[in-house]
């Protein structure tokens, strides 16, 4: 699974519960998308997480 290259966000792992308390392991994963932008003053295609993308630590090539 990719991993955001700003921030490192990536798969986290826990334990389902059910309503009858049957636990299970399952995974969350980011939300990771692949995006071309300007890394070192050259466009380039990186992973980043979605609340990268809004909090503008990622400047977009266009």
């Amino acid at each position: 699974m990719a991993k955001c290259e700003i921030c490192g966000k990536g798969v986290a792992f826990g334990i389902q519960v059910s309503h009858s308390h049957r636990r299970s392991n399952r995974t969350w994963k980011a939300n990771v998308r692949s995006v071309r932008a300007i890394v070192n003053g050259t466009p380039k295609r990186v992973n980043v997480c979605t609340s990268c993308l809004r909090s503008n630590k990622v400047t977009r090539a266009i």
